[in-house]
């Protein structure tokens, strides 16, 4: 992070409700509402409100897609009352985030994840599944994608990142995908100087 701050790239650090807290879409709900407050206050703390990017990790890097990816779809259920719709994003950066949730392996389990996220497991309830899946929102007018994913990633199968990846491809929207060798789910693998200098090359680029 310290290196982004280098380049003169704010970071905010957003909060949400957890899935053992609130069912979907109350998560999404959080992420647009922080993002408002941002937006709305951008001249009190010297922010650029015409360069966001997102970034996060696993929940994290599901929840950043699908902010990233429904914005332009106007999807009012993703807003709270009251609360501004006028950002735009220029870039999301998604480290192993869930793209689909009905093609997840634990999809019929009622105790996954996925499941306590909707309230009910994705494969009785294929609707809801859809509608929290980042992959429903993909379209032209998408922001550029980084997508990084571990090769051996047991919590979240790296083909979700390249199913991702493929529908970006298939609409035109710019991506990138980064499959990390024999890497899990999270941790050190991550934190190289290789993967460290794509994420800033990247925000550096959609940024400027």
């Amino acid at each position: 992070m310290s290196a982004i701050l280098n380049q003169g790239i704010a970071i905010a650090s957003i909060d949400y409700r957890w899935s053992t807290q609130s069912v979907f879409p109350a998560q999404i709900q959080d992420c647009n509402r922080a993002v408002s407050f941002l937006y709305d206050n951008a001249e009190k703390y010297g922010l650029d409100k015409s360069r966001i990017a997102l970034m996060g990790f696993s929940a994290g890097g599901h929840l950043a897609s699908l902010q990233g990816l429904s914005k332009n779809n106007k999807v009012a259920a993703f807003f709270a009352p009251g609360s501004s719709k006028k950002f735009n994003f220029k870039a999301v950066v998604d480290f192993y985030g869930p793209s689909e949730l009905i093609a997840l392996k634990s999809s019929e389990d009622p105790k996954s994840p996925e499941s306590i996220l909707l309230g009910a497991a994705p494969l009785d309830r294929p609707d809801l599944a859809k509608i929290a899946s980042p992959a429903t929102y993909v379209d032209k007018n998408d922001p550029p994608f980084l997508i990084i994913h571990g090769e051996k990633d047991e919590s979240v199968p790296y083909q979700q990142s390249k199913l991702l990846s493929g529908w970006l491809t298939v609409k035109g929207v710019k991506n990138e995908l980064i499959i990390v060798k024999d890497a899990p789910h999270y941790g050190v693998m991550f934190d190289v100087e290789g993967v460290r200098e794509k994420v800033l090359e990247f925000l550096k680029l959609y940024l400027q």
